[in-house]
């Protein structure tokens, strides 16, 4: 025959009750323990008499003594080797200071220095020498040189410009003609005109200055002028 067991006997049936029995008990404990009364706490403090308990003797570090040898002597080197002579030893010199012809007088010749002296080629250009430049013929073939040899540009006759142009250039050594500038100038046709017959003219004379032919500047009017 199998043995029965009953329900109520059966302890499996009843876990779920002591767990939550076990549990309400467990509170109970954190609760009273939370509650409990908690005592004041004094801390002592050392008085001036206890602090000789934590005062300890420092002894000194010490460290032995560093023996330090002597340097060196100084390294000697004998470079020369002087013999003693006796003073007794008579010492001859055939070398003779005072010259036999003591007596005789004394001959200075001078003689002068010799400087070389190299021509310096002078590039001045003067404005202003002894004699100035001139067009072969003078001044009047001049004229008849700037008149004949000028072509009025087209453009200043239909715009109707005239005027003066003053032309500077330099007459060299040589006599030609060299670097023409405008200084004043009416407009860039004519300007242009009057450098062309500057420029082609024959070689000037040239100037002279203290006996030798130099540059010089020169300035020469071309005007233009409409029938």
């Amino acid at each position: 025959m199998e043995a029965k067991k009953s329900k109520k006997a059966a302890i499996e049936n009843q876990r779920g009750s002591w767990l939550l029995m076990g549990l309400v008990v467990a509170l109970a404990f954190m609760f009273v323990s939370f509650e409990w009364t908690q005592h004041d706490v004094r801390v002592a403090a050392l008085s001036s008499d206890d602090e000789s308990i934590f005062v300890t003797e420092l002894v000194p570090i010490t460290f032995p003594e560093e023996k330090l040898e002597p340097p060196p002597p100084p390294e000697t080197k004998v470079t020369d080797l002087f013999e003693i002579v006796d003073d007794t030893e008579e010492v001859t010199d055939n070398v003779s200071v005072v010259p036999d012809n003591v007596n005789e007088p004394y001959k200075v010749v001078w003689v002068p220095p010799v400087v070389e002296t190299a021509e310096v080629e002078e590039d001045v250009i003067h404005v202003s020498v002894e004699i100035m430049p001139e067009f072969p013929g003078g001044s009047a073939e001049l004229l008849k040189y700037l008149s004949s040899h000028i072509k009025y540009p087209t453009m200043s006759q239909e715009m109707g410009s005239q005027g003066r142009v003053i032309v500077q250039f330099v007459v060299d050594k040589d006599g030609s003609i060299t670097s023409p500038t405008v200084v004043r100038g009416v407009d860039a046709y004519l300007d242009k005109e009057a450098i062309r017959v500057i420029s082609g003219m024959p070689k000037w004379k040239p100037g002279v200055q203290n006996g030798k032919k130099v540059r010089v500047k020169y300035t020469v009017p071309v005007v233009f002028r409409l029938q």
